[in-house]
């Protein structure tokens, strides 16, 4: 490996300026198709993919950590021989361009497709390695017809149904809400108090796939994300029990039928379908008004932790399956309507929850579990309540068996014989509701006719587009309701005259499957073409934001698994590895915000010190995974180290000279590419730029020293600035171009690391005096001991300390240290 040496020797004529060939390389790089993913390559294929943004019309910080950080990974896996991947699109639907289009009264195409522009040029200003010749929008009709495609093949499987249920109703937005976008019992957007209603929607039937999804065997996800879903998910076994009421049996579901003697009380949730009928004329007026204050909470504030419990009784009372006994019926908000069977029978003295309930309302509590050589339990006495595994007592035909979730299958065999109990597994999942009340977003391809009822758009009349001649109340009203040349329509059977689904689906179905559709964006016989998919799915590595753990990546991979049914993928997990990366805050850690004050703007950033500093800082801030807050200081390191680089490579000998071998140089640059590819597999971006900058104070002394000139010097130059290509693309094309090289740095191959170069003759041994450190000596390492303590007496440093003193003991760890004892 050789320099140019005249370049090297030269000087430059000015300072490092990233301005001055930044957009330069970034035209050159787009106009040489540079990062076009080629299919007909022979390379390995690696699938790289960042969850796509929404066109908010800026690109903050944040977006940069998400996505700069893993292009020098994407950029890393080029160099090492991969074909890769590594695209763009823009998830376009949802309120916030609705919204606009109300407020500023444009189209939302017109806002969506401005932000998704300037969004463009700040990606290209980032330096990524971007395809862009595979760009989407999913508000595009070439898009989202497939949205309907799907719709239509899960509605003929089953998987797409409609039935009434409870949803979250925000009455400014005039939209259903999630309810994670319900907070303190009201919209996130909107502020308003949502209204919990019971509405006809459609729904996706991810329920069906339960079980595989717990299944993770084939995807490689954070313990924290798995965890999150397999929570979600919720997957519960146990058994039915029915009670007698006045108006017929109730079944309640129950994980611990082994305390069904402790059954005090039954509660159910205030939507109960029977609530009305058990609620007596003397209750009516309480449990009514509590019904109403529940539904204006979402299932996320009414099951916090540490709440209050609330509740009415409805005046009824139910028949204990065994006991006979009358025990009294409750609603409360702390049940769910959407969880087992929307009724719960309360065991007070073996259930936290309703331990809390009973102790505020003064019902019955019973010990019916106790622990092995435990006391009694004393309800009046007690503080709280025992939830684990013991003996069974006061139970008559369950006395003396084993007690708790781990035993509960004999209990439930003994149950069952008498007719008392059945096993079931339950799960906390409940079908994907996917309707929506709004304008922007994909419209549901189902057409309503008096004689054919609901009718699929057929699969050659996709497309439904979105009318563009649309009027935005002020209500929030959508405008399909209104438009009547939209709404009305012919039935594809028939030929009647019909109505279409005026609701739009849940944005969460355009990024359920949008990764397959980077493999053949423009792929007009499919939703994409599975040839071209096959070599590429699953995802190669999937990065993103954990806060999408039980939404969209839950949603992906049940649409990863519906789509294999079909028939159109051999995948079962859409990513073979997912990685989330932390969150910047602002100066003040908190979440950056506008209204805080603490935004930070990577334009300005980048028009002060360059992309390649940005991107430097972002990767060298904290560990990727953990994110940290901003510092408006920290900034400058990155941008000083890159400073130092540019004179290496062009800056004239200056200093003092300093005493470096070149066996020095080539162990200090092949031990750190070693560490650098062994970082770059880890995701250790933090610790591959401290590495780097470490380097570089070795060869800022090296190039002082006799080495400078050498092959050693050239080689070092050289790997250096192969190592520099994946974090500072900008900067490394520069330096690649100026010292006299051909082609583009980038497609240059990874280098290997020299084993000989990291075989040193000399060993480093750390010198005390009087056990305080004082010295670092090398020595050559077949030195015998009094060489080793010869050498360290002769440092400078050591012999100022030892001069005029008494050494009365020599202490030699060997290969290790020497402490010199003195008086």
């Amino acid at each position: 490996m050789t320099t140019n040496a005249s370049t090297e020797q030269q000087g430059r004529s000015t300072r490092y300026n990233p301005h001055s060939f930044e957009p330069k390389w970034q035209k050159a790089w787009e106009e040489q198709g540079l990062y076009t993913f080629d299919e007909a390559s022979s390379k390995p294929k690696f699938y790289a993919l960042t969850m796509f943004p929404y066109p908010s019309g800026n690109l903050h910080i944040g977006h940069w950590y998400a996505y700069c950080v893993p292009d020098a990974r994407a950029r890393w896996l080029r160099m090492r021989g991969y074909e890769v991947l590594f695209p763009m699109g823009f998830d376009a639907f949802g309120l916030p361009a609705e919204n606009a289009a109300i407020k500023r009264g444009i189209d939302p195409r017109v806002w969506t497709h401005e932000n998704i522009a300037y969004m463009r040029t700040q990606f290209k200003r980032m330096g990524t390695m971007i395809d862009w010749s595979r760009e989407f929008a999913t508000c595009d009709p070439e898009y989202y017809r497939w949205n309907q495609w799907f719709f239509v093949q899960f509605f003929k499987r089953g998987l797409a149904y409609k039935k009434e249920s409870f949803v979250n109703w925000d009455p400014v937005d005039q939209t259903v809400l999630a309810n994670e976008q319900v907070v303190d019992g009201r919209g996130e957007r909107s502020g308003a108090l949502v209204e919990r209603r019971l509405m006809s929607q459609w729904h996706f039937k991810i329920t069906q796939y339960a079980e595989e999804l717990l299944d993770f065997g084939a995807t490689d996800m954070p313990e924290r994300v798995r965890l999150m879903q397999t929570n979600w998910i919720g997957k519960s076994v146990g058994a039915e029990i029915d009670f007698d009421t006045p108006v017929g049996l109730e079944t309640v579901f129950s994980t611990r039928p082994d305390t069904l003697l402790g059954a005090t009380f039954l509660v159910l949730a205030p939507e109960h379908p029977k609530v009305k009928a058990l609620t007596t004329d003397e209750q009516r007026a309480e449990v009514e008004a509590y019904v109403e204050a529940a539904g204006k909470m979402s299932e996320i504030d009414r099951q916090a932790e540490g709440r209050e419990k609330t509740g009415v009784f409805t005046g009824s009372f139910a028949t204990h399956p065994v006991t006979r006994h009358q025990i009294p019926i409750w609603i409360a908000d702390y049940v769910l309507v959407t969880y087992g069977t929307g009724s719960i029978m309360a065991v007070p003295g073996h259930d936290v929850r309703d331990f809390e309930f009973a102790t505020k309302f003064g019902l019955e509590i019973r010990e019916v579990v106790r622990p092995e050589g435990g006391e009694p339990f004393v309800p009046s006495t007690a503080e709280e309540v025992f939830t684990g595994d013991g003996i069974i007592v006061n139970s008559g035909p369950l006395d003396g068996m084993r007690g708790g979730k781990a035993f509960i299958g004999p209990v439930i065999e003994t149950l069952a014989a008498s007719g008392v109990a059945r096993a079931k597994t339950t799960y906390r999942l409940r079908d994907w509701l996917v309707s929506r009340q709004r304008y922007w977003g994909t419209p549901i391809p189902i057409v309503y006719c008096p004689s054919c009822g609901t009718v699929p758009v057929p699969e050659d009349q996709l497309p439904i587009p979105l009318p563009s001649d649309v009027e935005f109340l002020p209500t929030g009203q959508s405008p399909l309701k209104l438009h009547a040349t939209w709404k009305n329509t012919t039935c594809p059977k028939c030929g009647g005259a019909a109505e279409r689904d005026t609701d739009t689906m849940d944005t969460f179905v355009d990024s359920s499957w949008y990764m397959y559709r980077f493999a053949s964006p423009h792929f007009e016989e499919g939703p994409w073409n599975a040839a071209k998919a096959e070599p590429l799915m699953p995802i190669d590595l999937y990065t993103g934001g954990i806060e999408h753990a039980i939404l969209h990546l839950l949603y992906s991979r049940f649409w990863t698994k519906a789509a294999r049914d079909i028939g159109l993928t051999s995948s079962s997990e859409p990513f073979a590895a997912l990685r989330n990366q932390g969150i910047i805050l602002g100066e003040d850690n908190e979440k950056m915000s506008k209204s805080r004050g603490n935004v930070v703007d990577p334009d300005d950033l980048v028009r002060e010190y360059g992309a390649d500093t940005v991107r430097t800082y972002l990767a060298f801030i904290a560990p990727w995974e953990l994110g940290g807050p901003w510092n408006a200081s920290g900034i400058n390191g990155p941008a000083k180290w890159l400073g130092r680089v540019w004179s290496l490579y062009f800056d004239d000998v200056q200093g003092p000279s300093e005493n470096v071998s070149e066996a020095e140089v080539r162990f200090a640059v092949h031990a750190t590419l070693r560490k650098v590819t062994g970082d770059f597999e880890r995701l250790s971006f933090n610790t591959i730029v401290a590495a780097l900058m470490e380097l570089t104070n070795t060869l800022v002394k090296a190039k002082r020293s006799p080495v400078f000139g050498t092959e050693a010097w050239s080689e070092a130059l050289t790997l250096f600035n192969l190592m520099l290509a994946p974090m500072t693309p900008h900067v490394a094309e520069e330096i690649w171009h100026q010292t006299g090289r051909e082609g583009s740095v980038h497609v240059q191959a990874w280098p290997s690391v020299d084993e000989s170069a990291l075989v040193r003759n000399t060993m480093t041994i750390v010198v005390q005096v009087n056990g305080k450190l004082r010295a670092n000596v090398e020595v050559p390492s077949d030195a015998s001991k009094d060489d080793v303590i010869a050498v360290a007496k002769r440092d400078e440093n050591v012999a100022k300390f030892v001069e005029g003193k008494e050494v009365f003991k020599e202490i030699y760890v060997p290969n290790k240290l020497v402490n010199l004892v003195i008086r």
